[in-house]
């Protein structure tokens, strides 16, 4: 599977707010492989005689280093030319550390490297894991899950001061975090809930933002592909790394939640309330019905398969009677049966298939993507690289939030041209010396670079979910007569920005935040071994 390949699938009908996300939306359409059509549409012939030149010049620069670690820092630049070129991520990584091997340490160690890396890299326990809730998120998908979970958010939440945007905030972190799609999160709901806030009379930048920042906090709260995969790059237990995200991302969710009910309660007519919140220029557009307590309680029934799954899987790990595998593993046969029942009607082995195949081809990207990675580790081993990074690092006399500081800036910076993955692989294994100098844990970081990853998916001019919406907002059946442009779509992220902005300051003032509840469990359980 080409790491850029777009896996999402159909898209839903307009019309429909019962419409699965799309088929595919994995963990992996974002996040780890997209392909963002205005940016992915492949570089053009000047800019290929460019980036392959510059590749030419590394290569010379390589072979004719006086060091290895000038050789190393070549092999760096090579990548990240190779990334921008659109290269599959696994093929960006592993190519140049290899040619890098061969260079400095000559064919023996090329070999080595060759025969073990592949194995070492995915061999681990924990990483067993991964297919697992894949399979899961596809299955999900699959079932119809995303209107249904919807539609029970905003039954629940639209009698408050912007009520229907709170229900999609946590109708979003929980659909992105089961299904672990960002891209695919985005395609439904935005779907669903822009056409709802719009009828409901919220001001058109309101509704675009709330699905924009909707589900950042999706690969936080487990289970997190994004996590797990950190885990393995970073050695660290797979369960606690999973519990980690938890807490900050609900407390996330909440903060923008909390901002939306402000804005609700200072602002009204933003979302719909008051006088001044009547359309004038849109006279057309339907009412919303208003629901009633009766259609609250009933639309729990329509998700009760979600509640048994979220009991599984975390019940199970909390409890200590699954570790994460075996509560993965859990989980998927609970969706596999739920995915049979809800389908039961409409081939539903046919869909357990496409599942299935969906799985094993989004799996094997991770996995390659992953061994690039590991290869990448050896060559900064053997380059003597990262501990240079570290020395000059450390060198700067830095405080660790400084250090801090610098790194979101860095990661927003990196946010605006590679996906959250790329920017893992390329800056955790040169991290992790530093990390430890400065005294950061690495459970917290994980945390950390996989909300800054978030943070620049939505980050203007050239994060993917903005232009996401502006292709979902072109269709009249979610816009309703409105006319949204890609201005008012950058405007409304500076009104949510800046929430999370806030939120990764008090990360750095209040670090114990990740921590506790893997502790809790620790206690509780005795141990969260993969």
């Amino acid at each position: 599977m080409n790491p850029n390949t777009d896996t999402t699938g159909p898209t839903p009908r307009p019309d429909d707010p019962n419409a699965a996300t799309p088929s595919t939306a994995a963990p992996t359409t974002r996040t780890l492989f997209p392909k963002d059509s205005r940016r992915r549409q492949g570089p053009g012939a000047l800019a290929l005689t460019i980036g392959f030149g510059l590749v030419a010049v590394c290569l010379i620069g390589l072979f004719t280093s006086p060091s290895a670690a000038i050789g190393g820092a070549w092999c760096i630049g090579m990548m990240l030319v190779l990334l921008f070129l659109s290269v599959p991520v696994a093929i960006a990584l592993s190519v140049p550390s290899i040619i890098g091997v061969y260079a400095v340490s000559g064919i023996p160690a090329t070999m080595n490297i060759l025969a073990t890396a592949p194995f070492s890299a995915v061999s681990d326990w924990s990483m067993s894991v991964l297919p697992m809730f894949i399979f899961m998120g596809m299955l999900l998908t699959q079932s119809g899950l995303s209107g249904k979970v919807y539609r029970v958010a905003d039954h629940w939440f639209s009698w408050l001061p912007g009520g229907i945007g709170i229900g999609t905030t946590f109708a979003g972190a929980g659909l992105s975090a089961v299904t672990g799609s960002t891209i695919g999160m985005t395609y439904a709901l935005g779907r669903a809930g822009i056409p709802e806030m719009l009828k409901a009379g919220y001001d058109k930048r309101m509704a675009v933002g709330t699905i924009m920042v909707a589900g950042m906090t999706g690969n936080l709260i487990p289970p997190s592909i994004l996590m797990v995969i950190y885990a393995g790059i970073a050695s660290v237990p797979v369960g606690p790394a999973l519990m980690a995200g938890a807490l900050p991302g609900i407390v996330l969710a909440v903060c923008f939640a909390a901002f939306i009910f402000a804005v609700g309660v200072f602002v009204p007519r933003l979302v719909g309330r008051g006088q001044a919140a009547t359309d004038t220029t849109n006279p057309t557009t339907p009412e919303r019905p208003t629901t009633t307590w009766r259609d609250r309680f009933t639309s729990l029934a329509s998700v009760w398969g979600f509640a048994i799954i979220l009991i599984v899987l975390f019940g199970g790990m909390f409890s200590g009677i699954f570790t994460p595998t075996e509560a993965g593993a859990a989980a998927a046969l609970c969706s596999l049966l739920l995915c049979l029942w809800e389908k039961r009607k409409d081939h539903p082995w046919r869909n357990v298939a496409d599942s299935a195949m969906a799985t094993v081809s989004a799996t094997s990207a991770i996995f390659f993507i992953m061994i690039g990675a590991t290869i990448l580790t050896s060559l900064l081993a053997i380059t003597g690289l990262a501990p240079i990074l570290t020395g000059f690092i450390t060198g700067l006399g830095l405080s660790t939030v400084g250090f801090l500081l610098v790194l979101i800036v860095l990661y927003i910076i990196m946010g605006m041209f590679f996906d959250t993955m790329s920017m893992m692989l390329l800056t955790i294994p040169i991290l992790l010396p530093t990390l430890e100098t400065m005294g950061v844990s690495p459970l917290w970081f994980g945390v950390f670079v996989v909300l800054l990853g978030e943070f620049g998916m939505i980050t203007p001019p050239v994060g993917i979910i903005p232009y996401i919406v502006n292709s979902i907002i072109k269709d009249p059946g979610v816009n309703l007569g409105h006319h949204i442009t890609l201005r008012d779509i950058f405007i409304s992220l500076l009104w949510f920005l800046p929430v999370a902005v806030i939120f990764l300051v008090l990360m750095i003032a209040v670090p114990g935040m990740t921590e506790w509840l893997p502790d809790l469990i620790e206690r509780t359980s005795g141990g969260m071994s993969g």
